[in-house]
C-alpha cells in the first residue's frame, strides 16, 4: 500500500531523527495545560456559547439584556452562562438585583477574534 507504514520493520533513527524528536518535546505541552486549553477551546465549541462571546467581547450585560439580544430563555442563558463561568470565559458582578457579565480577560476576546478572521480568511 502506498503510504503504509512497515510495522514488523524496526524504527531507525538517524541524528537528523534525533534532532527533531527532542525539538518536538520541548514544545510538547503538558497533559494538565492540555486539558485546560481543551477545556477553553470546548467553550467555544457551541454556537450559543459563541454568540455570548461576541457580545460580551464588547460589553459589559445584564442577563436580560442578553436575554433581548439572543432572543432566547433566560433559563438557556443562565445555563450557558454557568458553564463559561465554570471554564472562566467569563466573570459576573452583581448590582442590585442585576447581574452582570463580561469576558474573564482580553485573551478571550482575542481568541475569539482570531476565530473570526480564521474563518473569514478562508
Amino acid at each position: 500500500m502506498l503510504g503504509s507504514i512497515d510495522t514488523d520493520s524496526p524504527l531507525v533513527l538517524d541524528e537528523r531523527d534525533a534532532d527533531g524528536i527532542e525539538q518536538a518535546k520541548a514544545s510538547l505541552i503538558v497533559a494538565k495545560q492540555a486539558q485546560e486549553v481543551a477545556q477553553l477551546f470546548k467553550s467555544l465549541s457551541d454556537p450559543t456559547r459563541v454568540r455570548l462571546i461576541s457580545i460580551l467581547a464588547e460589553n459589559e450585560l445584564c442577563v436580560h439584556t442578553i436575554v433581548e439580544v439572543l432572543g432566547m430563555t433566560q433559563s438557556a442563558i443562565s445555563h450557558q452562562l454557568q458553564t463559561l463561568r465554570a471554564l472562566r470565559v467569563v466573570r459576573s458582578r452583581k448590582e442590585g438585583k442585576h447581574v452582570y457579565y463580561t469576558l474573564d480577560d482580553t485573551h478571550i476576546g482575542d481568541l475569539f477574534k482570531q476565530g473570526v478572521a480564521h474563518i473569514q480568511h478562508g
